[in-house]
């Protein structure tokens, strides 16, 4: 079961949930955890080494055939646990508001 915690809207799962994480290039990929999930950011916990890797930016696989993902970065490092931090593609995020708020204008 999830348990919603604090104002931030993070969620935070009892026995977690398997997701992956791959590289941008598609190289390697590895077994995790996902312990607690935001809007922003997220906790995985680690089922392998890390060491080596390349995590300035990678993917979060959501399904084993990789059709829902996240773009990431790591922001931290804790033994096995991580937290990571959700990119967003630049202009995506200003496009839909802005749309948005034309939206509510036309209407009043």
């Amino acid at each position: 079961m999830a348990d919603e915690t604090g104002s931030a809207g993070r969620v935070t799962f009892g026995r977690g949930y398997n997701v992956w994480i791959m590289g941008i290039d598609g190289t390697w990929r590895r077994n995790c955890v996902l312990t607690a999930v935001s809007a922003h950011d997220a906790e995985l916990t680690l089922e392998s080494s890390i060491e080596g890797l390349n995590l300035k930016e990678f993917f979060l696989l959501l399904s084993s055939t990789g059709l829902a993902y996240r773009r990431c970065e790591l922001i931290k490092v804790n033994g096995a646990q991580i937290d990571i931090r959700f990119l967003n593609i630049k202009g995506n995020t200003k496009k839909k508001s802005s749309m948005h708020d034309q939206d509510d204008t036309a209407s009043a």
